[in-house]
């Protein structure tokens, strides 16, 4: 697994996450977790797991929000989760504010990349899962598909798939199957338009993404296609993965 932005250190990464992504929060609503295509999984899951965590959710929850632990570092998200009634606490993945073997599900969609020390942050979601526990975790992968989108959002690598798998067998964790994941649009000059926009017209940005560019996005979402193992085909830009916690 090579990391992409080798420049950025714990605190540079912290940093560069927290000021985009406290913004764009600032700036969005919050979308159920009942639109996204996640929510059959999901509401599959949570009938036998009680004892639920979501890490960083953002304002893009997938675990239902009566019922579930969200942890985030974002004061923005953190606010409009707990006006929806949720029990959201802030804190970090490398050190969450929870008690070991505390979770029968637990959810980190669009984070590990985020952070330098994954090695910790699997390290702690290990932690806090109980035995036999699922965890949903999202990450992108192929680091040659890196691209200044990755740079701008705050991402540190994209994964090998072999290190992935290494990396959560590591820490306890049985991969048991996968999807192609992910809603970000394949044309790179509406990412550069989207980028440029965020950047140096914010509020038309985020008009335009509220309005505009997530409901489309919820209403043309693929249903998601498993297989056993991890799918890992050429050109699949990012990977949704469900692992049971070793015994």
């Amino acid at each position: 697994m090579e990391s992409l932005s080798p420049r950025r250190d714990d605190a540079e990464l912290l940093r560069a996450n927290r000021d985009f992504y406290e913004a764009l929060w600032a700036q969005a609503r919050l979308v159920e977790p009942q639109r996204f295509n996640t929510w059959p999984l999901v509401h599959e899951l949570t009938a036998a797991a009680p004892r639920r965590l979501e890490v960083a959710p953002g304002l893009r929850p997938r675990l239902p929000l009566e019922g579930t632990c969200f942890v985030d570092l974002s004061h923005a998200a953190l606010r409009q989760l707990r006006a929806r009634g949720a029990d959201a606490m802030h804190g970090m993945i490398g050190a969450l504010p929870c008690a070991d073997a505390r979770f029968d599900l637990v959810c980190a969609f669009d984070i590990l990349e985020h952070v330098a020390d994954d090695e910790g942050a699997l390290r702690e979601l290990a932690r806090v899962a109980a035995p036999g526990a699922t965890l949903l975790l999202s990450v992108p992968l192929h680091p040659e598909a890196w691209t200044a989108f990755d740079e701008f959002v705050g991402h540190c690598r994209r994964y090998e798939p072999a290190g992935i798998r290494a990396r959560l067998a590591a820490h306890g964790f049985t991969l048991e199957r996968s999807a192609v994941y992910g809603m970000q649009p394949k044309s790179s000059r509406l990412l550069e338009l989207g980028q440029w926009y965020l950047i140096h017209r914010r509020e038309r940005a985020m008009w335009w993404y509220n309005r505009v560019f997530m409901p489309l996005g919820l209403r043309f979402q693929k249903p998601l296609r498993w297989r056993e193992g991890l799918a890992d085909d050429a050109g699949v830009d990012e990977v949704l993965l469900v692992c049971r916690r070793d015994g």
